[in-house]
């Protein structure tokens, strides 16, 4: 019995060091995640920079949320500029200059191809060009050309390198940069092939994340364009893609492993017709060597100025690498 009862607590022994080791093991790993987190259309001209103007902040409801992260990036849906005339279209944004120290204490960087940033035409989207680099705000998706505009912005966190990409698929098309022309990365399939094999190649990511710009407003899924066009990415290398531009949000689709987020929603955006619109969500990728971990986010409701706030807690993981089903992850 004695003989037993040494046994009995050598295995004890042994399986709580195994625990213990394992506990080490995993803190390690997670110690080597780096988070990033995306929030959908932000546009900072009327009631948003008004508020800003008087010595606002439209992102404060997110500020603590924001700050937990490693990364944190806003499709930028305006042009910043003084200068330009409004182009021949339904809606034209254009913000105050003054909106760059706010989106930087809250934003590690700005995504630009869309299909409003160029509303004011191409002096105006190289004076926000110029204004963002003074202000210390890096953007992913535009340029002074071509080259520019399809050039990855790569983070470094915990020894790991992340490239964003940003790409535009909505008309119109003459927001796209040139060779000598300022303006938007366009989505042309063997281009983003190319860009993305470079971020890995010439760049040196460990991770490729596509931030896109596409889709049709209101659709509740992804359409047939999406879903090629997404395959296409995660074929060349990409480890999720991150959408935006319907103004709702859509579903969430898994590719070869690959998250593939069709569409947010809106973030800060007065703009809005109908209740779909006024609900979104701010997604959160947890990413390592091998891609994206787990996804999880922050169901968000936008007042009818256009002002986000948090709707409910953030949610725990609502995808985690080699599940095949996505949870709770629309709003």
């Amino acid at each position: 019995m004695k003989f037993q009862s040494l046994t009995h607590r050598v295995q004890k022994i042994r399986s709580a060091l195994a625990a213990l080791l394992l506990m080490q093991f995993m803190g390690t790993v997670w110690a080597n995640t780096v988070s990033l987190v995306f929030a959908g259309d932000s546009t900072l001209d009327d009631d948003a920079g008004a508020l800003i103007a008087k010595g606002g902040d439209p992102f404060a409801d997110f500020a603590t949320y924001f700050a937990g992260a490693d990364i944190r990036i806003t499709n930028l849906e305006c042009v910043v500029a003084t200068k330009g005339d409004a182009a021949d279209k339904m809606y034209t944004f254009r913000a105050h200059p003054r909106v760059i120290p706010v989106l930087k204490k809250h934003f590690d960087a700005v995504a630009l191809a869309n299909n409003h940033s160029g509303d004011f035409g191409p002096d105006a989207f190289a004076e926000m060009l110029g204004l963002l680099k003074q202000g210390g705000l890096p953007q992913v998706g535009g340029g002074m050309n071509l080259n520019q505009a399809h050039a990855p912005l790569v983070f470094e966190r915990k020894g790991l390198r992340i490239a964003v990409l940003s790409y535009n698929e909505f008309q119109p098309r003459s927001f796209e940069a040139g060779p000598h022309l300022p303006g938007v990365a366009w989505s042309e399939d063997q281009q983003v092939v190319a860009d993305i094999a470079a971020a890995r190649a010439v760049h040196k990511a460990d991770v490729v994340i596509p931030i896109m710009h596409w889709g049709w407003e209101n659709e509740a899924r992804g359409n047939a364009r999406q879903w090629q066009l997404a395959k296409v990415m995660v074929d060349a290398g990409a480890d999720a893609v991150i959408g935006g531009h319907p103004h709702v949000t859509q579903d969430v689709g898994i590719y070869k492993g690959k998250p593939i987020l069709f569409s947010v929603g809106n973030f800060v955006m007065k703009e809005t017709d109908n209740d779909n619109q006024r609900k979104a969500w701010v997604v959160k990728l947890e990413l390592d060597k091998q891609g994206v971990r787990g996804l999880s986010g922050q169901p968000i409701v936008i007042d009818m100025q256009g002002i986000p706030k948090r709707a409910q807690k953030a949610t725990g993981p609502c995808w985690q690498r080699g599940a095949k089903a996505v949870g709770a992850c629309r709003f």
